[in-house]
């Protein structure tokens, strides 16, 4: 049974901090119960995340995501309506290639834009109650690698200045202790910088006008927990700190309908871009899951680079503004993510943000050792010998097939000697896992990823969904009749780039993209696929290339026959008729999913951290706990949930995670004092959770370390008495807190 035990009245709210008596208000029904069942990729880095925070399914009353859910329904509603009948007006003067309105694509790209930024909001209150919970509470919802980057954004805020706290995360002995560490260069931190500017500046002129910033509550939570301070508005740093990632990922919208729009020449292929986004947006994003990723930042940047391609390949003149405007947004899309330089490997388009990424980031070797910069130096020596390729007395077919080789085989050897030049050690990137899936290679540091399940295969039921909102076959169709155009090319092409026999010039491009813009968006939508199959978290790159790639229905050069036979607006109506069957039951189902956090166990954990150890007390432990130790108590920690660096990272956490292998606590003793820990937090479930074959952390050290197979393993022994190597200070139903003797 389910009762009301966390709730806020809202009759009398306190003013920006906390008044000597807030008003109270009580939080829905929490309990002991599971997960929601949905399936969305939410999971943690490393071979499985511990325990997570307990959330109720049934729902309840006084929610503000109820009351955002229903809004945003009748929006949806309301807002379809009359956009479709404004679209019907344009219609049929798309048939003659009349030009599109760019006021009116701005309106409704921000119209879209402010729908999104509401759906994430939305969604965001409805799977955690986030509204309700105190700033502790907050923190802890930050899991794994998401709490070591806000820990620095807070850190930025409660500094002094804003320059102090800079310094402190440039010179950040927390982390890696004893080390001190550039974060700034280590995690790409310039969005916490940036945030924690803006919030500085924010606070710093409310203060000065004497305008609130935040009401704060006293919440009671029920289950004989204690009440706690609850606030909302700006003014609370982990409200502005996402408020500010969603409308970023607001305006990613408004870029995708202006995207769609400009690639078909249509509001209508825009809209229909919208629309498969948001019919397919379990597949397309997780942001409202995990916000303070990477990924959050970078993508909505990563958009904008694509319009801006577009734009270049399709004008007949471009001027230093485009170029300009394509470096700001290479910068942009992968100064917060290391992932991004791979995607930018399936472009190649500029190497001018290698180099500026090298210098804010500090001198990281990673941009300068990478696939895309190998690629790129290869290409530049295709193009400067190409007056000796072109002199090759070979078809145009023969000549690709060479030149593809080449510079594949190029780059890849290119790239291993940079590596070892740079003496660049941390090279676990995407090629490496998907070697190791192709080769089925296995080792510790490859199943660290391969067991994560974002980072598994595409699951099987991803294109069963695509199918049932007709979105993989819009772009099945949208491929075929792209190959069908651009293949004749190619065996009419010269050795030296010349179309022979066919007319390759498009006419009233104004409306038609040139057929080097649908190649290029074919190509990409292929590299995305192979990398989604791979490694299900990209996805987020494969499901909105096909929205974009699915504007193209609107597209006179592809589908010219076809309207001249069937009526476009008939067509576009039907489709978007049966494409909304599906997506509204998806929208349904993801509005439904109602949860609240609550992780009492870690909550008891990090109060008795903070008012039972030292200051300077060195933790170790599972890296989702780490990076909750350091955010919220300020303890030094050895390892974090940040495994890529292979000189620290790796090294110190297979010490680490020694703990749960078959070694004896002597060995292990030793090597936690040799890292100068303090205190081991051991969490019970890493010792005996599987989440699939082959991925427990015993069989995992298996493979790591065969001689000690068959032993019984080192976490059931501490559990019971890890005397005299190790002492239990600290014990609750999912941690136990040991002391390093």
């Amino acid at each position: 049974m389910v009762v009301q035990t966390r709730s806020k009245n809202k009759d009398v709210p306190s003013k920006g901090v906390q008044a000597p008596r807030c008003p109270v208000r009580s939080r829905r029904g929490m309990g002991s119960g599971k997960r929601r069942p949905h399936t969305e990729d939410k999971c943690s880095k490393g071979p499985r995340p511990s325990s997570p925070a307990s959330i109720h399914l049934s729902g309840g009353g006084g929610r503000k995501g109820h009351a955002w859910g229903s809004l945003l329904r009748r929006l949806l509603i309301a807002a379809v309506r009359p956009l479709l009948g404004l679209f019907a007006e344009t219609l049929p003067g798309l048939r003659h290639n009349q030009r599109f309105s760019w006021n009116l694509t701005l309106t409704i790209g921000a119209f879209v834009g402010v729908l999104h930024w509401a759906h994430l909001t939305t969604l965001f209150e409805n799977d955690r109650h986030f509204s309700h919970l105190s700033a502790l509470e907050r923190e802890m919802t930050f899991r794994t690698e998401m709490g070591l980057y806000y820990s620095y954004f807070k850190t930025v805020i409660e500094a002094p200045t804003f320059l102090r706290g800079l310094w402190l995360i440039m010179n950040d002995n927390l982390t890696e202790f004893p080390l001190v560490i550039n974060a700034v260069k280590r995690f790409h931190l310039y969005p916490e910088v940036i945030i924690a500017f803006w919030y500085r500046l924010y606070i710093g002129t409310m203060d000065l006008t004497g305008i609130r910033t935040k009401v704060c509550w006293n919440v009671s939570r029920g289950q004989e927990l204690h009440p706690v301070e609850s606030c909302e508005g700006l003014g609370d740093p982990a409200c502005f700190y996402v408020t500010m990632i969603f409308v970023l990922n607001g305006l990613m919208m408004t870029l995708f309908f202006i995207y769609g729009t400009y690639l078909s020449g249509s509001q209508v292929g825009g809209l229909i871009t919208v629309l498969c986004y948001f019919f397919n947006h379990g597949e397309a994003t997780r942001v409202m899951w995990t916000p303070p990723l990477r990924e959050s930042f970078s993508y909505p940047f990563h958009v904008l680079q694509m319009l801006l391609i577009t734009h270049v390949l399709r004008s007949h003149q471009n001027c230093k503004k485009d170029f300009i405007a394509l470096l700001v947004a290479n910068v942009a899309f992968m100064l917060p993510w290391k992932l991004a330089q791979f995607i930018l490997f399936t472009q190649k388009s500029s190497i001018y943000p290698i180099a500026i990424c090298f210098v804010l980031t500090f001198g990281n070797h990673t941009y300068l050792s990478s696939y895309f910069a190998s690629s790129l130096i290869i290409t530049w020596g295709f193009v400067k010998k190409r007056s000796k390729v072109q002199k090759l007395q070979s078809s145009g077919c023969t000549v690709w097939l060479i030149q593809c080789f080449l510079w594949w085989s190029g780059t890849i050897i290119l790239k291993i000697l940079l590596s070892q030049l740079l003496a660049v050690s941390d090279h676990i990137h995407l090629s490496d896992l998907i070697i190791a899936k192709i080769l089925r290679y296995t080792d510790f540091d490859t199943l660290m990823y391969t067991c994560a399940p974002e980072f598994d295969f595409m699951e099987k039921e991803t294109p069963l969904r695509y199918l049932k909102t007709l979105l993989l076959p819009v772009v099945v169709m949208i491929s075929f009749l792209i190959f069908k155009k651009v293949i004749p090319d190619i065996f009419y092409m010269s050795p030296t780039g010349e179309i022979c026999s066919r007319n390759h010039v498009d006419r009233d491009e104004s409306q038609n993209p040139p057929t080097i813009l649908l190649v290029f968006h074919e190509l990409q939508l292929f590299a995305f696929a192979i990398l989604a199959i791979f490694i299900m978290r990209l996805k987020l790159f494969l499901t909105p290339h096909m929205s974009v790639m699915a504007s193209l229905v609107c597209s006179k050069q592809l589908f010219g026959r076809f309207f001249d036979r069937v009526r476009f607006e008939n067509f576009v109506f039907a489709l978007i008729a049966v494409m909304s069957i599906q997506g509204w039951l998806n929208l349904q189902s993801q509005w439904s999913i109602i949860g609240e956090f609550n992780n009492a166990p870690q909550e008891d954990l990090l109060q008795w951290i903070i008012h039972s150890t030292r200051s300077d007390a060195v933790f170790a432990g599972a890296m989702p706990t780490m990076a909750s130790v350091k955010l919220s108590t300020l303890r030094p920690i050895v390892n974090y949930p940040h495994y890529e660096d292979g000189g620290l990272s790796r090294v110190r956490t297979k010490i680490v995670y020694s703990v749960y292998s078959r070694q004896t606590a002597k060995e292990v003793r030793d090597k936690l004092l040799e890292l100068h820990v303090n205190y081991y937090i051991l969490e019970e479930s890493w010792c005996v959770v599987r989440t699939k074959p082959g991925c427990s952390m015993l069989e995992i050290w298996d493979v790591e370390d065969p001689v000690n197979a068959g032993k019984p393993s080192l976490c059931s022994i501490l559990f019971k008495d890890g005397r005299p190597y190790f002492t239990s200070v600290f014990q609750n139903s999912m941690y136990r807190v040991l002391r390093v003797n």
